[in-house]
């Protein structure tokens, strides 16, 4: 449920954004790049979270990570093509509370290289609809908790026999195209989880995150 709500949430809103600017758009000439081989780069943040979360008696709270990367839009038509990406990309969660009328807050921050891989729609020269098939591998994980008085940072052994590297999941989105300037917006989810067995109570759970990135097209 709660992941249904944050990929809800963030569709309705970035559609909100993507329509009013596309109607503004249509006062300006815009060049029509659709059967066009373009490449780009881009960076912004990811707004993460996680869910499934098994054997945990927390509520995770969304956390706000880095994005880049670089792409290529390979036309298949003036109404199709296939985009894929390579994205340095920074997700987790935090979660607060209580220990003996002290607060704390713990955050997570896992950096993936993700590359989805995904089919174009191209609605108008202005307007791009995204999906497909993501997959992620676990390049750094660290630990971070505070509660006032004490702080500790500590990067996590990766090299486990528990921790997955490589993970399948799922992404959703849309393009803004404003000649050498892209507008992006992606809601994306695992499927599979981040450990290998499915028994850990550290690390037993999925991620989910929106992202919001700006790119420049050559």
């Amino acid at each position: 449920m709660k992941k249904n709500a944050f990929i809800l949430f963030a569709l309705t809103n970035f559609a909100m954004i993507t329509g009013m600017s596309a109607q503004d758009a249509t006062t300006t000439v815009i060049d029509d790049n659709r059967e066009t081989l373009r490449f780009g780069v881009k960076a912004g943040i990811n707004l993460s979270n996680v869910y499934n979360e098994e054997n945990n008696d927390y509520v995770a709270d969304n956390k706000v990570g880095f994005a880049a990367g670089a792409f290529v839009a390979i036309p298949f038509g003036k109404l199709l093509g296939f985009q894929p990406e390579v994205m340095y990309s920074e997700k987790g969660f935090k979660v607060s509370g209580s220990i003996l009328g002290n607060d704390y807050e713990y955050k997570r921050t896992n950096t993936y290289i993700d590359i989805p891989l995904q089919l174009q729609i191209k609605a108008s020269p202005v307007f791009t609809i995204l999906a497909g098939p993501q997959f992620s591998y676990l390049i750094q994980t660290k630990n971070n908790f505070n509660n006032g008085d004490f702080t500790n940072e500590q990067e996590q052994d990766i090299n486990g026999e528990n921790y997955k590297k490589n993970i399948f999941g799922f992404v959703v989105g849309a393009d803004l195209n404003f000649s050498s300037l892209v507008i992006s917006g992606r809601a994306g989810w695992d499927i599979s989880k981040t450990d290998t067995e499915g028994n850990s109570s550290d690390v037993n759970y999925k991620n989910q995150n929106l992202q919001l990135t700006v790119g420049y097209v050559f």
